[in-house]
């Protein structure tokens, strides 16, 4: 049982087939056919493990235990299989062939109908009908066309030609095999280490291993491709990127088998990789197990908690599936068990853009983003996006709501550099929108009051008299996080820096960089 686990764990271990198969010879019950078993398992294990190019062990194992019984037609049988498969010792095989055809009497290796097959054809090619029955013997029971010549000259003549027919119909069989061969061998001469080690493996065969992927998928057969990426997650177990593209190359050929490969990835040597196990809930997604991908979400964010891509994922599976409610609770959760401020901000803005633009409710959107800038009054973020929402109805109307999310900006502890991009920017509205000249007016010179402010700062900056590193870099942050730095103010100010408003990114999408984890390297 032990045995059975392990080469349904490792089929690709040559070693593990040939440890069995000796167990089993070992321990065999006289009273049973264990012939058949052995022989069973054999198959089984070139099934397995037959590609593989380092494979030649197990096929002589094979071929031996046959010859040992005196099966030497299946022998034949064997030699067949493996003169048409790229291994390391393609060579070996064929010269084993050549004696082995060489040292036994073709009626003995080879299989009936090609036996009676070859006889005719040599009968044909020597000017006898191939209805002619050769000289008859005592053996009455040999099918026709199997009974010995009566001269013996001619019996050794017809051997030889037969033996000779024999190798040379295998000839061009390994003539193509010979040129497959030397296709692969400068890939499989790059695979320095093909066990499995923590150590991350060099650059060189990592980009060997893709190279060859590459080209079997090009030039090779789905079995070849498959045996090859099995090989490959040996050795590359804890590279992500690799189950993914086998994961992807199995969708053109069976759902099972994509399946089998995320479970294997994501359950065994990849628990804690987040891209794989999203692919994974979106490849049941596609297929309809909506629960089933939904486990899979869970699971991977009980295992590595605080990830806001898993998160979002979830929440926009139940949204794609019309469970609004538990979208917006997933996020509510998130919100209330943020790690920080700025992640709690983060799921806020969320919130709000799922209860404005899916549930099709201001109020509440409104009101998430007023209870998030509450809390986290340093966030150019909040501001911005409560705009952005205060500007997605009817400006006219909403007036009053716009300039009072203009006016919390600037009355708060933001940056200097914020709030001027602020107070510019509600000096632009009023220009295009606004129904009052007199606020107008009044904002122009409150943003004329922050330009001085902010040429006092610049020139104080340049005297020396610069302000300390760790402020300076906060302020930066925040100047950066509203989407763009301002551009140089003209030393006359009693124009409107028009250009402002097309370089303002208005939309300016939250940075998920922060959240993810980096690409692997």
């Amino acid at each position: 049982m032990v045995y059975r686990r392990g080469l349904q764990a490792i089929p690709l271990s040559v070693d593990l087939w040939l440890h069995f198969i000796a167990f089993l010879k070992d321990t065999a019950d006289p009273n049973t056919d264990t012939e058949t078993t052995i022989r069973t398992v054999y198959e089984n294990a070139v099934l397995a493990a037959g590609t593989d190019f380092r494979s030649d062990r197990l096929w002589e194992a094979y071929i031996n235990w046959e010859t040992e019984l005196g099966n030497l037609a299946n022998v034949t049988a064997i030699y067949d299989r493996i003169l048409a498969i790229p291994t390391q010792l393609y060579s070996h095989h064929f010269q084993r062939f050549r004696e082995h055809v060489q040292n036994n009497l073709p009626k003995h290796f080879l299989s009936l109908e090609e036996f009676v097959q070859l006889r005719k054809d040599l009968a044909a090619e020597n000017g006898h009908s191939s209805e002619e029955a050769p000289a008859e013997n005592d053996s009455d029971d040999l099918p026709p066309g199997t009974e010995d010549l009566a001269d013996p000259a001619k019996l050794v003549t017809e051997i030889e030609n037969m033996r000779h027919r024999v190798v040379e119909s295998r000839q061009e069989v390994f003539n193509h095999n010979e040129h497959e061969v030397s296709k692969r061998w400068t890939f499989e001469e790059g695979i320095k280490r093909p066990y499995f080690h923590v150590k991350a493996l060099e650059k060189a065969q990592l980009n060997n291993w893709k190279e060859y992927l590459d080209f079997e998928i090009e030039n090779g057969t789905l079995e070849r491709v498959v045996v090859l990426f099995e090989r490959c997650l040996v050795a590359c177990a804890l590279y992500e990127d690799l189950w993914i593209t086998y994961a992807k190359y199995m969708e053109n050929h069976s759902t099972e088998a994509v399946r089998h490969v995320y479970k294997r990835a994501c359950m065994t040597h990849l628990p804690k990789k987040p891209t794989i196990h999203l692919l994974w809930a979106a490849f049941e997604e596609q297929q309809g197990n909506v629960d089933e991908a939904r486990g899979i979400l869970r699971n991977l964010e009980d295992v590595v908690s605080g990830l806001a891509m898993v998160r979002l994922r979830r929440v926009s599976l139940e949204r794609r599936h019309g469970n609004l409610e538990e979208s917006a609770s997933l996020l509510q959760d998130a919100i209330a068990n943020g790690k920080n401020i700025s992640e709690s901000s983060f799921y806020s803005i969320k919130l709000a853009r799922h209860l404005f633009k899916v549930q099709k409710s201001l109020q509440k959107a409104r009101k998430v983003l007023l209870e998030a800038i509450e809390k986290d009054k340093m966030s150019p973020k909040l501001y911005l996006n409560l705009l952005e929402l205060e500007y997605s109805g009817d400006v006219r109307q909403n007036e009053e709501q716009i300039l009072s999310c203009f006016d919390r900006a600037l009355s708060s502890s933001l940056p200097l550099e914020s709030r001027l991009t602020f107070s510019q920017r509600k000096v632009e509205f009023l220009e295009d929108f606004g129904s009052d000249v007199n606020m107008l007016l009044a904002s122009y010179e409150e943003h004329q009051k922050l330009l001085k402010e902010h040429e006092s700062t610049k020139r104080k900056a340049e005297n020396g008299s610069q302000e300390p590193e760790p402020k300076k870099q906060r302020t930066e942050e925040h100047a950066m996080a509203t989407g763009h730095m301002m551009p140089d103010m003209q030393a006359n100010h009693s124009a409107y820096n028009y250009n402002w408003y097309q370089q303002y990114n208005y939309q300016n999408p939250w940075g998920y960089g922060q959240y993810y984890p980096p690409p692997p390297t």
